[in-house]
């Protein structure tokens, strides 16, 4: 009868350690950037010994940053598995790309096709492919969602505004939205990859996406559910205050929260346990 029991409960042991949450990091080879790009991917408890297909979150990393930012520095394990005990979030997949590095003179940083580096097209063409068909995750936008920070804020809300047929939701946080800035003619300038960097912001600004938007737009737009969160403190904040303005006159609904907090991972940490359950309400069941 002892070892019976016993079996039991180390049948019971192993079931549960089989049953955790993990995060993995893929390689994905890209034809379109000319080198394979690493990713991290947190895959929820249960994922390994079940056929389910998951709602997926694309979590957009900072400046500076890579593909380890959100796991290293945000906690994203921890708090996604508190939120999903407490039922506050679904078991999702989250997919977390590099698109840059520490040295930003050294290593392009950036969401956008620039000369030489063409992210936007890696990640609608190839990334998304390759991580909804190897995690069973995604496959319309009702089950899928975008997020970031700073520079991954400002990518997600743009990516969300050119793509709305692609997400349920963006969550931007402290987002870089636009980059007033001298443009140069110097080509010793313009060769700079912190200057393509802020650059490619610029061209791409959330700000003027939302002031051209035409009526059709707009209307596309609205299929979107956005949250535009920001910390007193953080010198972003106007950009965020005036994308809601423009998004308010345009009758293209959004959340905006001005929290107490600045530019960083305290702010950041906390944001993710609104992020996290706001993409789950919006997620199709």
């Amino acid at each position: 009868m002892k070892r019976i029991l016993a079996l039991c409960i180390l049948v019971c042991i192993a079931s549960g350690l089989r049953a955790q949450s993990k995060i993995t990091t893929e390689t994905v080879p890209s034809a379109a950037l000319g080198r394979d790009v690493s990713v991290n991917v947190y895959v929820p408890a249960g994922f390994d010994g079940s056929d389910a297909r998951y709602p997926v979150l694309y979590l957009l990393h900072g400046l500076y940053g890579t593909h380890v930012d959100w796991a290293e520095s945000g906690g994203l394990k921890t708090v996604l598995d508190e939120l999903v005990g407490t039922g506050e979030a679904a078991r999702m997949v989250v997919v977390m790309p590099c698109a840059g590095g520490p040295d930003a003179r050294a290593i392009q940083n950036g969401y956008f096709n620039v000369t030489g580096n063409a992210y936007e097209d890696f990640f609608f063409k190839e990334l998304i492919p390759a991580m909804e068909a190897k995690f069973r995750c995604g496959g319309a936008k009702g089950r899928r969602a975008i997020a970031g920070l700073s520079m991954g804020g400002g990518g997600s809300t743009v990516y969300a505004q050119r793509h709305p047929d692609m997400f349920s939701s963006c969550y931007a946080m402290s987002a870089w939205l636009d980059n007033p800035m001298q443009e140069s003619t110097d080509p010793k300038v313009t060769a700079d990859k912190m200057y393509i960097t802020m650059k490619s912001v610029r061209d791409h600004s959330a700000l003027d996406y939302v002031d051209k938007a035409d009526a059709a737009t707009a209307e596309a737009l609205r299929s979107v559910k956005w949250f535009i969160d920001c910390g007193d403190d953080d010198p972003l904040l106007q950009l965020s205050t005036e994308l809601y303005a423009k998004m308010r006159q345009k009758r293209i609904p959004a959340e905006l929260r001005v929290r107490n907090g600045a530019h960083n991972w305290e702010y950041w940490h906390t944001a993710l346990r609104l992020s996290l359950p706001f993409a789950t309400r919006n997620f199709e069941r």
